[in-house]
C-alpha cells in the first residue's frame, strides 16, 4: 500500500516512524514533513489544507490512504472533501468528517455533546459580544480560578486560567468584543475549574467498534514544576501510573462508551482518532476536551508502545472490521522530552544547526520543527524535536532521554529537566 500522511510536527514523525515498520507499505509519504521524516519517507511540500494540491498527490502517487495528523485539515473538512469526489471517494481516509471534527472545532458544541449524552465535564455557560454583561454576571457566580475557552481553534492557546475576578472579566471583554483570538473567539465557554491531575486517554474508532490506546500524560507549561506559559507540549510520559484498570474501566463506562455511541446516536459517522483530555477528580474521570486526533508530543510515547502493525488497525478503521483486529502494547514506559528553540512559546529564531544526532543511542529522536537544508539539519519551529526512550521505570527511561539530549546542540536550546516529576515512585 502507499500511504500519505499528513503534517509536519513530532506526531507525524511518530506515525511515519511506525507505519514504516509494517511489511504491507509499498511507499509512504509525508506533506509537508519535516527532516525527520525525510529519512524514512518521501516528503512533499504541500499545504494540508490545500485539498486540491492534495488530490494531486494522492491521485499521481497511487496512494492507497491518507493518514490525517493536524486538527485544521479535519475541521476544514478533508475527509468530505475525499467523499465529495469521483476520484478519491475510494481512498480511506484516517480522521473524522467535519460533523464529528466539530468536538475539536467548537468547544461550545462539545460542551453541548457532552452535556446531551450524559458524559461529565465542567459545569459552563457559552457567551458572546451580544452577551458579555451575562458572562461577567456569570463569573461572580464561580469561584476561582476562572476558565475561558475560546470556540474554535486557536492554535492551542484559546484557553485562559485566570486567579482574579477582574482579570477574568477583562480577558473576556478582550477574547469577545477585541477579538482576542480571531473568529476563535467570537464565542467564549466560560466553565468550572476542576481540581485534580491530568491525563489523556486515546480511543481509535471504526464509528462502531473502538480500541482504547495506552493513556499518557504531558506536560504543557514552559517551566520546570509547571509553571509559566503555556505551550504545545514539553514532554509526555506512557502510561500514566495512576490511569490503573479500576480508573480506566471508569472511563470506559463513564466517557469511552457514551462518546462513541453518543455519535451513533447524533448520526455522526465517526472514522479516527478520539483524543479525550481528562481530569481525575479523587479517582473519578472528567472530560476537560475532545481533541479529534492524536495529541503531541503524546503520539511519540503512546505509538512507540504498540508493538503490533499501526496499519492493520486502520484498515480495520476503514472497513469497519476494528473488533477483528487484535493489537498489542509493550509493559516498558517510554518518556519523551521536547527540545524547544531559545524564547518560545513567545518570540524565537529559526534555522539554527542541529548536531550530535548521530550520537543518539537507546533512544527515537522524533523531529517536530526542523527541515534539511544541503544534508544540514536545521530548526524550524518553535518546538524542534522530542527524544523518546523506553525503561521498566519512568526514571530509567528518562535517564536514557536526558543523557542522549547531553549529546545533542543547537543555539539556545532549551528544554524542562523535571518531565514526570509528580509521576516519579
Amino acid at each position: 500500500m502507499n500511504i500519505l500522511i499528513l503534517g509536519s510536527g513530532g506526531r507525524e514523525h511518530a506515525f511515519a516512524y511506525k507505519l514504516s515498520q509494517s511489511k504491507k507499505i509499498k511507499k509512504l509519504f509525508v506533506a509537508p514533513g519535516n527532516a525527520g521524516t525525510h529519512q524514512i519517507a518521501e516528503n512533499i511540500a504541500i499545504n494540508p489544507t490545500d485539498f486540491e494540491a492534495v488530490k494531486k498527490v494522492v491521485l499521481t502517487n497511487k496512494v492507497d490512504m491518507v493518514v490525517v495528523g493536524p486538527e485544521a485539515p479535519l475541521v476544514a473538512g478533508v475527509h468530505d472533501y475525499f467523499l465529495a469526489d469521483n476520484e478519491l471517494k475510494s481512498i480511506p481516509v484516517i480522521g473524522p468528517k467535519k460533523d464529528g471534527a466539530l468536538l475539536e472545532g467548537s468547544k461550545d458544541f462539545s460542551k453541548q455533546f457532552m452535556q446531551k449524552h450524559g458524559i461529565p465535564t465542567a459545569k459552563y455557560q457559552s457567551f458572546t459580544k451580544e452577551t458579555l454583561a451575562e458572562g461577567h454576571a456569570f463569573l461572580e457566580t464561580l469561584n476561582p480560578p476562572f476558565v475561558l475557552k475560546a470556540d474554535g481553534l486557536a492554535a492551542g492557546k484559546g484557553v485562559l486560567i485566570l486567579d482574579d475576578i477582574e482579570e477574568a472579566k477583562a480577558e473576556l471583554t478582550e477574547m469577545l468584543t477585541n477579538e482576542k483570538f480571531g473568529e476563535a473567539s467570537a464565542t467564549v465557554v466560560i466553565e468550572e475549574f476542576l481540581k485534580g491531575i491530568e491525563l489523556s486517554v486515546f480511543v481509535l474508532t471504526d464509528g462502531k467498534n473502538y480500541k482504547v490506546l495506552p493513556s499518557a500524560k504531558d506536560y504543557k507549561r514552559i517551566g520546570e514544576g509547571d509553571v509559566g506559559l503555556n505551550t504545545g507540549g514539553m514532554g509526555a510520559i506512557s502510561p500514566v501510573p495512576f490511569a490503573d484498570e479500576v480508573f480506566l474501566n471508569k472511563v470506559e463506562e463513564r466517557i469511552i462508551k457514551p462518546t462513541v455511541t453518543g455519535l451513533q446516536k447524533d448520526g455522526i459517522d465517526y472514522r479516527g482518532f478520539i483524543f479525550i483530555g481528562l481530569m481525575n477528580v479523587n479517582g473519578y474521570p472528567f472530560v476537560i476536551e475532545y481533541n479529534v486526533r492524536m495529541g503531541d508530543p503524546e503520539t511519540e510515547v503512546v505509538l512507540p508502545r504498540i508493538t503490533s502493525d499501526l496499519l492493520s488497525l486502520f484498515e480495520g478503521v476503514a472497513n469497519q472490521n476494528l473488533d477483528e483486529k487484535s493489537y498489542e502494547v509493550t509493559n516498558e514506559v517510554a518518556t519523551t522530552v521536547m527540545l524547544v528553540s531559545g524564547g518560545y512559546p513567545e518570540a524565537y529564531e529559526k534555522g539554527k544547526e542541529i548536531t550530535g544526532l548521530d550520537n543518539v543511542d537507546n533512544a527515537i529522536v522524533f523531529h517536530a520543527g526542523t527541515k534539511i537544508e544541503e544534508n544540514t539539519i536545521l530548526s524550524n519551529g518553535g518546538r524542534v524535536m522530542a527524544i523518546t526512550s523506553f525503561g521498566n521505570t519512568i526514571e530509567e527511561a528518562l535517564k536514557h532521554s536526558y543523557t542522549n539530549i547531553d549529546k545533542i546542540s543547537f543555539e539556545k536550546m532549551n528544554y524542562r529537566k523535571d518531565i514526570g516529576f509528580d509521576l516519579k515512585s
